[in-house]
């Protein structure tokens, strides 16, 4: 519930929206595009690979392998668990869709195409990029795990994991830093207004 969150948890969810807000800031500040070269950068073939490789943490059939561990030590919880998963994807997609459907991804935003460093073998998209799904699927169960297993080394882990899979949308050229920020404060809501419903649910009479 809300009122007991572990201390851990509380610390995650205010450093993600910290960052959250310096994403956003800093994007507002300098723009998007400068913003997006800064940290576009070529590290490499084995860079490439890497997030490459990582970005696939944050898709969403994640939640399935997610969602068989997890119901094994929290039966209890498992509305709580699906309620994170509904809401992070309609907060995400809602807005992707129907809102901002219309927002150009890097390689649709006016850049030359050669200032922008891609990976052979990534399909790149053009629209739809407010705010990152995959950002918003990582920081979800980055908040999710630690509220339900409030440990430094959850902690440590899930925060780097997170903070992985969301730098790799910028390092493969498929979103702005700007859409991170968004990503990340939809996983805050998600977690937040679950524990909301989740406790009325619990308390309620029947």
């Amino acid at each position: 519930m809300l009122d007991k969150a572990p201390n851990l948890y509380i610390k995650a969810r205010n450093l993600s929206l910290l960052g959250a807000l310096l994403l956003i800031g800093t994007s507002a500040y300098f723009g998007r595009i400068p913003v997006f070269l800064f940290l576009n950068t070529d590290g490499g073939a084995l860079m490439d690979q890497f997030f490459k490789w990582a970005t696939w943490g944050a898709e969403g059939w994640v939640w399935i392998p997610f969602l068989a561990i997890v119901f094994g030590w929290f039966k209890k919880d498992a509305k709580l668990i699906v309620l994170n998963f509904l809401l992070s994807t309609l907060l995400t997609q809602i807005p992707k869709r129907l809102i901002w459907d219309t927002i150009t991804r890097p390689i649709a935003s006016g850049m030359p195409l050669n200032d922008i460093h891609t990976v052979p073998g990534v399909v790149m998209h053009a629209y739809n990029s407010f705010p990152s799904g995959h950002t918003a699927t990582a920081f979800t169960l980055f908040l999710l795990t630690i509220y339900l297993f409030p440990t430094k080394w959850v902690f440590s882990i899930g925060s780097i994991f997170a903070m992985i899979c969301a730098y790799s949308r910028v390092y493969l050229g498929q979103h702005f830093p700007m859409d991170l920020g968004g990503g990340i404060i939809v996983a805050v809501m998600s977690v937040q207004l679950s524990n909301m419903i989740h406790q009325k649910i619990s308390t309620r009479k029947i």
